[in-house]
């Protein structure tokens, strides 16, 4: 069967984020996708009003059966939402439960874009730097980079991520600059190894970075290189905002759903 990604996430009613992004940009990369589902959330496409997580037992119960069950070449995490369900899925690789040669794309998950705080930011960073050894790669966006590394500046930042012991970071420059192109920059055992400069689309949109992450994962799967599986990521990413649907087409500061199933 086509490779398998094992995706930790939670549920976005509107779509845009969480599992349904991880599953229909996991599609697109040529991968399958299986889900462990971490949290419902009560959100729009425009704001996050709250969330329930899942218990670390339940979260863990799905996803060892589709270890037990299916070939799973990848992993990728989101939002995990609780400390209790980040420190299972680090025993899961701290006891072997998932093989540690397999690619992890860790998108540390602290604040939707689309506003709201899932989960408790001191006590998830704490717990995130746990399972930083294990990630392949991490996806942070600015806020997310800077909370984990302590660091405001973001070179420096990944840099000390990955003496921390997580293998790459891709650093995304989109939240930093409100002007000009994206520049975004890998990270692979602390030297930069890659640069790519993306074009500023108009708009906001919901669910860009967890489609990002779970679009890597998918060409990780399917054998990709990290380099070659961002690069494709990146042209993939770019063309699903480009195409992306307005649910308020009369509200400029709306966010936008990335069409993921555009062609190009």
């Amino acid at each position: 069967m086509r490779p398998v990604v094992l995706c930790f996430s939670g549920l976005d009613p509107s779509g845009g984020a969480g599992l349904q992004a991880d599953i229909e940009a996991i599609g697109q990369s040529g991968a399958h996708a299986a889900i462990a589902c971490t949290a419902v959330t009560i959100q729009s496409s425009q704001q996050v009003f709250g969330f329930e997580a899942c218990a670390a037992s339940l979260v863990k119960a799905q996803a060892t059966a589709v270890l037990d069950d299916l070939p799973v070449s990848a992993i990728k995490s989101g939002m995990l939402g609780t400390i209790d369900n980040i420190a299972m899925l680090t025993k899961l690789f701290a006891d072997q439960v998932i093989d540690n040669d397999t690619p992890f794309v860790l998108d540390p998950v602290l604040v939707a874009n689309s506003g709201g705080s899932l989960g408790d930011e001191k006590t998830l960073v704490s717990a995130f730097r746990q399972l930083l050894p294990y990630a392949t790669l991490i996806t942070p966006n600015t806020h997310e980079l800077r909370a984990l590394s302590g660091e405001q500046d973001l070179h420096v930042g990944a840099k000390k991520l990955c003496a921390q012991g997580t293998h790459a970071v891709l650093v995304k420059t989109s939240h930093d600059f409100d002007s000009g192109d994206i520049e975004q920059y890998l990270y692979i055992q602390g030297e930069m190894v890659h640069k790519s400069t993306l074009p500023r689309l108009d708009g906001e949109f919901h669910g860009s970075g967890c489609s990002l992450a779970s679009f890597i994962a998918g060409r990780l799967a399917m054998g990709d290189a990290l380099i070659d599986a961002v690069q494709a990521a990146d042209s993939w990413i770019t063309q699903t905002l480009r195409a992306a649907d307005a649910p308020h087409p009369y509200d400029t500061q709306a966010q936008l759903i990335p069409n993921r199933f555009v062609r190009f």
